[in-house]
């Protein structure tokens, strides 16, 4: 918007996650239908996929309380290099690029390196970019992290506390 007074805020926070598991097995859980074998409280609509599960220009949606539903596109999908990118906009609110690259680790373990870079498109947005706090960054990562190990050894969810 020409002559705008708004002013957009970014945030990247990163995290290397240990995973107890291969790559290969690891790769394929990055998907919004895999997601929900393995991750409590995840929620997603398929909006357009060949397929029906991740792969690149596939389009899903996930539910928020309190603001529109966020649409994911998949904007890279290489199952040889293990690297997934998602753009995610949440209207009125913000965009986001996810950038999830699995590395292999000694002892059949991987490393899986995330990125969210946020950026906010309105001050709604650039609120949740003030929130988005280390902690409350971690804290999801975190549980992702543990949620996968917890699937990858028990084929079970860990339930949130």
């Amino acid at each position: 918007m020409e002559g705008s007074e708004f002013k957009s805020k970014r945030i990247t926070r990163e995290y290397r996650q240990t995973i107890h598991a291969t790559p290969e097995k690891v790769f394929p859980l990055l998907c919004p239908v895999r997601e929900a074998d393995w991750l409590d409280g995840w929620r997603y609509n398929m909006i357009y996929s060949v397929s029906g599960l991740v792969e690149e220009g596939a389009v899903f949606s996930t539910p928020h309380e309190d603001e529109a539903d966020t649409i994911w596109i998949v904007t890279k999908y290489d199952a040889k290099t293990h690297e997934v990118e998602f753009a995610r906009f949440t209207h009125n609110q913000r965009t986001c690029l996810l950038q999830v690259a699995v590395k292999p680790k000694e002892d059949n373990h991987s490393y899986v390196d995330v990125s969210y870079t946020y950026t906010g498109t309105t001050q709604a947005g650039n609120d949740f970019i003030d929130n988005f706090t280390q902690e409350t960054f971690l804290e999801a990562v975190t549980f992702w992290e543990a949620s996968m190990n917890y699937f990858l050894e028990t084929g079970k969810k860990l339930k949130k506390a």
